[in-house]
């Protein structure tokens, strides 16, 4: 029997899918999805510790399929190592709704400059920057759009960075706040640093079948059990079911992509639960497996049009990978030596910190005084999970294992007597020659198809510019009279920022995209996911992700309807 031919066929099912899925069903048009992981449901999502730290449930097992990482070592050289080796485990949110599952929900949209990073603050040698072909204007409605259909809480705050807006605020009040938010506000304000409340992509009120955060005190990282985070999951993919335009397949795991002769894909071939191939058929193919995995597949689907890989005549697939360039700090506040009243609120479970920093979105070079772009803060407690936090307070401050008594005694004051409050700085993660995908010669996953190799360099200039925002944060810190600050800037990627490595752009040369974020070279392929991004902007990716994806729905219901 022939397979069906849908209108859309969109492999993943996270940010960068969810709208296209959500907007082409509701339009009327037949839609497929196909992801790689399984389908969990609400009620799969239980707050167990174990699950989300100590084993890989909501990832591949890397023993099926592993990554090669490769990093410099000190000396300058190169080495590459599988995810299988190291335990390192580079995968983020693996199923039906992907890493929105498990986000924090820190929603902050770019700035309009941002979009021109190049042209605003000029090249920097040995980063590839380029501006993007669309405008911040192009992209507020879908912003807002977001906002609306998504969810967002928040309260907008004029400040000297605050981005044009369509709308005077988000639709649904801000989260319940710890004490401690007003510490922040009180300390900064001493400071002449403004902060603001952090939006995020969580409910405070019901919505239709969602409820409100009940506040389980495990968020990121988590599942949600009440459905109130914003999930592809939950607040897209869900009602495109209700259409009956929608199906979806879980567990089929793409492997390659096939072209009819003439530059038009006209199959998705995959694997089913069992391992056994299928083939999928649709007008458009709109792909959305998270920057990484999007970029592998298209360097494994070899055809005669292209011989290196899916719209990668130019060699553009794979480049500019980035992820998002920054650092931690923090400090603690020891119950005992505050009032009991004033200890007794610190210590609540649950309510969040919701504090962001923006003030210093852009900043002086010391070296030479000249404005160049700077970045975000935003505050949180050190995550709850207790075996993380265990596992942490293994070693104290020289070094030296706790075991036995002293780390009994350790590990009941750091439970009973401190609350340490953390600061994550977000700078743009500059594009480089030597950050990208490829595929691995030698490592295969269990279906015989070669792994991704992630080459992970950084620029210099993303460390400099989050140490400069360290050292105007820690400040804050002593004003608010914690104890043992600290601040660590590196130059290690994180797994569940991504973006880049098919960059969207004018020209084929170096892009692998068009402002539509079709493929140059391919009459029916998209690209939905954070891979379309040149830069990255200062702030987290998943609103602009999810915006994005709704601007090139409403470019396919054109194209489908014509």
């Amino acid at each position: 029997m022939k397979p069906k031919k849908y209108d859309i066929c969109v492999i993943g099912s996270g940010a960068g899918a969810g709208p296209i899925i959500y907007e082409l069903s509701k339009a009327g048009y037949q839609v497929l999805v196909l992801e790689k992981g399984p389908w969990y449901r609400t009620k799969d999502f239980a707050k167990d510790e174990l699950v989300a730290t100590r084993r890989s449930v909501y990832t591949p097992n890397l023993k099926d399929e592993p990554q090669v990482i490769e990093t410099q070592n000190r000396k300058g050289i190169w080495k590459a190592k599988s995810t299988y080796e190291t335990g390192r485990d580079f995968w983020n949110g693996n199923c039906i709704g992907g890493a929105t599952n498990f986000m924090s929900g820190y929603f902050s949209r770019l700035k309009p400059t941002d979009f021109k990073l190049l042209s605003t603050y000029g090249p920097i040698e040995g980063a590839n920057i380029a501006d993007w072909p669309i405008s911040y204007e192009d992209l507020e409605p879908y912003y807002t759009k977001v906002e609306q259909i998504i969810g967002v809480s928040g309260k907008v705050i004029p400040h000297k960075f605050l981005e044009p807006r369509s709308t005077p605020d988000f639709p649904y009040p801000p989260l319940q706040e710890n004490i401690i938010s007003s510490w922040i506000d009180q300390a900064a304000s001493e400071l002449n640093i403004q902060t603001i409340p952090l939006p995020r992509a969580i409910l405070s009120q019901k919505k239709g079948n969602r409820n409100a955060c009940y506040y389980s005190n495990y968020c990121g990282s988590y599942g949600c059990a009440s459905d109130a985070k914003g999930s592809s999951r939950v607040a897209l993919i869900h009602d495109a079911l209700q259409t009956g335009n929608c199906t979806v397949i879980p567990n089929a795991k793409v492997f390659h992509l096939k072209t009819n002769g003439n530059y038009k894909l006209e199959e998705a071939w995959y694997y089913n639960t069992l391992g056994e191939k299928k083939v999928a058929k649709a007008k458009i193919f709109v792909v959305a497996a998270q920057a990484v995995e999007t970029s592998r597949l298209l360097l494994m689907s070899k055809n005669k049009e292209f011989p290196n890989g899916l719209a990668n005549n130019h060699g553009q697939v794979g480049k500019n990978l980035i992820f998002s360039g920054g650092g931690v700090g923090g400090g603690d506040f020891y119950y005992s030596k505050l009032d009991p009243d004033i200890a007794n609120e610190l210590s609540k479970p649950g309510v969040f910190v919701n504090r962001t920093i923006q003030d210093f979105y852009e900043v002086k070079n010391p070296e030479n005084g000249q404005l160049m772009k700077g970045g975000t803060i935003d505050f949180l407690f050190e995550h709850a999970n207790p075996v993380s936090k265990a596992i942490r307070e293994k070693w104290d401050e020289n070094n030296n294992l706790r075991i036995g008594k002293n780390l009994k005694k350790h590990l009941y004051k750091y439970f009973t007597d401190v609350r340490k409050l953390k600061f994550e700085i977000f700078v743009d993660w500059l594009p480089t020659d030597n950050c990208f995908v490829s595929l691995s010669k030698n490592v295969k996953d269990k279906w015989g198809d070669p792994v991704a190799k992630i080459r992970v360099g950084y620029h210099p200039h993303d460390l400099k510019v989050a140490e400069i925002i360290a050292e105007k944060t820690k400040p804050i810190l002593v004003k608010m009279g914690a104890h043992n600050i600290y601040a660590g800037i590196s130059g290690a990627a994180p797994n569940n920022l991504q973006a880049g490595g098919c960059r969207f752009g004018h020209h084929p040369k170096n892009s692998v995209l068009n402002p539509q974020c079709k493929a140059h070279d391919v009459e029916n392929l998209y690209i939905t996911d954070g891979s379309f991004m040149p830069t990255g902007g200062s702030v987290t990716y998943t609103w602009t992700i999810y915006a994005n994806s709704f601007r090139v729905a409403d470019i396919l219901k054109d194209v489908l309807k014509h």
